[in-house]
């Protein structure tokens, strides 16, 4: 959008027409807001869910209505905060252009506010209390912090709540629907947001009448979406670098900046890209050597719990060996004591149930695992998108430090949040939902043709 459509736009186009004053003043807040840049919410929650394991459900639908009326909230008192520097700037904006008069840019901001903190609530208090640490940054930033040093690191800090809060919003409907759940006699419902049996107790059967043995309860609330702090961290410090550049983009000037945050693009997508600790592998010692090696991700502790019951002992059996290693291994015990032969030498594993220990298994070459996994073959497509969404417009803003290649600059690390959100996602062992935010680049290159990104 250049100043030119802003002039076009002004109150004496369509005065005469019936359709033509509605339709420029929708077109007038769809510039307020800047809805072109909408598509780069939802991946938010998305992201966070698929973080600490759960589908989406009810609470993530919940926190990206909420993270996008927060979005908007934002987009509205931006421009109310910079009113008097646009009408130097960009006297196109709808404020500044007579569009939208400041008074309604403030109450849509206070009214999109409480909806989405509102909409938080439905998702329970956990996430409440993350969306209103989210909603006071974004308040903070627009009214105060966006003109000082802290700026950027305020911008990565609601980027990151708003993923904390996908995160928080399902695993908190993850609780609520276990708790309904089996309050409810005969009920048959599995949980919001997670793929699995409906009670511990259908997912822990030990053979005959005995009874049944429960792991400790899942953790819920803030303390359950702790697992999505790397992710969160991640696109914050996207969200960072993006910010640093936009300072910049009215006058131009800057070259180290953009070099700088091209460095740190590329780091992100190496961290991306970096081994998955605790994700994928060999199965846990002591379960392995009971059946056939299994390729896939590594078993919830429930599974793990389950499967040792399953080798265990029923009334009038005998403890099977096996079955003594899997309950040590999935409570986290070691099968071989320390000074056990072969147990530190190189090259060798850990004694399997028949005593004596066996050669480990050869390393994979990483292209050789990447081709063996779908999952992360997807991850490294969709990091490789979001590397050349963002990169080449910051490299030509190092290069040619002008106001439109920096604001293109500042429009591309906007539209790489998607691919970014999609790889975390697909990391996290949720290829579907990183298909699914993907999906949404199309839509957002669409609207974008039709409302700046910046």
């Amino acid at each position: 959008m250049g100043p030119g459509s802003g002039s076009a736009a002004g109150p004496g186009t369509g005065v005469g027409s019936g359709r033509g004053a509605p339709r420029q003043r929708l077109r007038a807040w769809a510039e307020l807001l800047r809805v072109s840049a909408l598509f780069s919410v939802p991946g938010d929650a998305l992201a966070g869910a698929a973080a600490v394991g759960r589908r989406p459900g009810r609470g993530t639908a919940l926190a990206i209505g909420a993270s996008l009326c927060l979005y908007e909230a934002g987009m509205a008192l931006n421009d109310w905060a910079d009113r008097d520097e646009d009408a130097v700037d960009r006297p196109h904006r709808p404020i500044p252009s007579g569009r939208i008069s400041p008074a309604a840019a403030l109450g849509a901001a206070g009214v999109l506010t409480a909806a989405g903190l509102a909409l938080a609530a439905r998702a329970g208090r956990p996430a409440l209390t993350v969306a209103t640490g989210l909603a006071a940054t974004v308040w903070a930033y627009d009214l105060h912090l966006k003109h000082t040093k802290a700026g950027p690191a305020a911008m990565a800090a609601a980027r990151s709540l708003d993923l904390l809060l996908g995160a928080t919003a399902a695993v908190a409907a993850t609780g609520t629907a276990t708790r309904t759940g089996a309050g409810a006699a005969g009920g048959a419902r599995r949980p919001d947001n997670v793929a699995g049996p409906r009670t511990m107790a259908d997912a822990l059967r030990t053979p005959g009448p005995g009874p049944v043995i429960l792991p400790p309860p899942a953790r819920g609330g803030l303390t359950g979406a702790l697992p999505a702090l790397p992710a969160a961290l991640v696109l914050g410090a996207h969200t960072y670098g993006v910010t640093a550049v936009s300072r910049h983009e009215t006058q131009g000037g800057s070259t180290g900046t953009p070099l700088a945050v091209l460095a740190t693009t590329t780091a992100l997508a190496a961290a991306v890209l970096g081994e998955w600790r605790g994700r994928r592998g060999q199965m846990p010692e002591g379960l392995a050597t009971t059946g056939p090696a299994t390729v896939g991700p590594a078993p919830h502790p429930e599974a793990r719990l389950a499967r040792a019951a399953g080798s265990g002992s029923g009334p009038g059996r005998a403890a099977s060996p096996e079955g003594i290693l899997g309950w040590a291994a999935a409570l986290g015990v070691t099968s071989q004591p320390e000074g056990t032969l072969g147990s530190g030498l190189p090259g060798w594993a850990p004694a399997g149930p028949g005593g004596g220990a066996v050669p480990a298994a050869r390393p994979q070459s990483l292209l050789g695992r990447t081709v063996a996994d779908p999952t992360r073959l997807l991850t490294l497509a969709l990091t490789g998108a979001y590397l050349r969404t963002a990169g080449p417009p910051l490299l030509h803003a190092a290069l040619n430090p002008s106001p439109p290649l920096t604001q293109r600059a500042v429009g591309g690390g906007i539209r790489a949040m998607i691919p970014l959100q999609a790889a975390l996602a697909a990391r996290a062992g949720s290829p579907v939902t990183g298909l699914a935010v993907m999906g949404l680049v199309p839509l957002a290159r669409s609207l974008a043709r039709k409302v700046s990104l910046t």
